[in-house]
């Protein structure tokens, strides 16, 4: 794929309140994502971004003033990476996740990142200032072929490498299982691949409602037609019968394995060398309904 049209725009603001149940704040600091993922629920943004080209065919580079009074943000949860990744290739030339987390640099925020690229491992000491901080990589698959057919990011095993060096780093981690390929994706082989480097297993369900759902349908009846039943079940009928037989057999083996699988993230209350905490997020309705007032769309700034 040709590199991303690049335009680099000034903001207002960089940080923005959020809605998502798991932060108080959400940071962007690149509008699109150059990693292209063919199921990305971001490419919504593009109603109003106002770009013609498709989602992963552009970039825009965010600049913003100085944050007034960063130590106003002690204790907050600021997610970056709800819309981007914040580590897309581009942060090595333009560095805008460096300034912002140096802006940050002792404010008491509480820092999580999501991401599905190595080049987090540049800002190691620099993230291990925050207290608590937590880094999560984006995991769906250990066969590289089918990686590679789903995105342009980072192989599968640097993803791990990193992942690995920053909980040796006693930096808390999270594999996010997700989005979970029906038939693709073998959920437990990537729990015992990581269950040793981690803090947090999320597992969330492929949910095709975006503008992609068509896309990734004619990607299984050309690559995976055995698979086309099941998937015109769950994505044209409704039908649950995967998840809940998926859920049980995941409650199953966890408990086999002494790992706790649970529907809340409780971890940060458990040491950091106990085992992981797996949690559920198959279902988007229940995420929504526990998320009360707050609502789970991602914001842009």
């Amino acid at each position: 794929m040709a590199d991303p049209v690049i335009r680099e725009i000034k903001v207002r603001n960089i940080l923005t309140k959020s809605d998502l149940p798991v932060c108080d704040y959400s940071v962007n600091p690149y509008v699109g994502c150059a990693h292209a993922c063919r199921y990305c629920y971001a490419s919504f943004m593009k109603r109003f971004t106002g770009h013609a080209e498709p989602w992963g065919a552009f970039l825009d580079v965010k600049y913003w003033g100085r944050i007034p009074h960063p130590e106003k943000y002690d204790g907050k949860e600021l997610f970056i990476g709800s819309v981007t990744d914040p580590y897309l290739p581009q942060e090595e030339k333009f560095c805008r996740t460096r300034a912002l987390l140096e802006e940050l640099k002792g404010s008491g925020v509480r820092l999580s990142i999501s991401t599905k690229s190595d080049l987090i491992l540049r800002d190691l000491e620099l993230i291990k200032t925050f207290k608590d901080a937590r880094v999560s990589w984006s995991v769906n698959t250990l066969d590289e072929d089918f990686r590679k057919d789903m995105d342009n990011a980072a192989s599968i095993e640097r993803r791990l490498d990193a992942m690995k060096i920053f909980h040796d780093a006693g930096v808390r981690t999270t594999c996010f299982i997700s989005p979970i390929f029906p038939g693709i994706t073998d959920v437990k082989a990537i729990i015992e691949r990581v269950k040793g480097q981690c803090n947090l297993i999320w597992l969330e369900n492929l949910n095709l409602r975006g503008s992609f759902k068509g896309a990734i349908l004619d990607y299984i009846r050309e690559k995976h037609p055995e698979l086309t039943g099941l998937y015109e079940g769950i994505y044209s009928k409704c039908e649950l019968g995967y998840w809940q037989k998926l859920d049980a057999d995941l409650k199953t083996y966890a408990a086999e394995n002494g790992l706790d699988y649970v529907t809340n993230d409780d971890s940060m209350k458990r040491p950091f060398d106990a085992p992981p905490v797996i949690v559920n997020f198959f279902y988007h309705e229940k995420i929504r309904k526990s998320a009360g007032k707050k609502k789970v769309t991602a914001q842009s700034e």
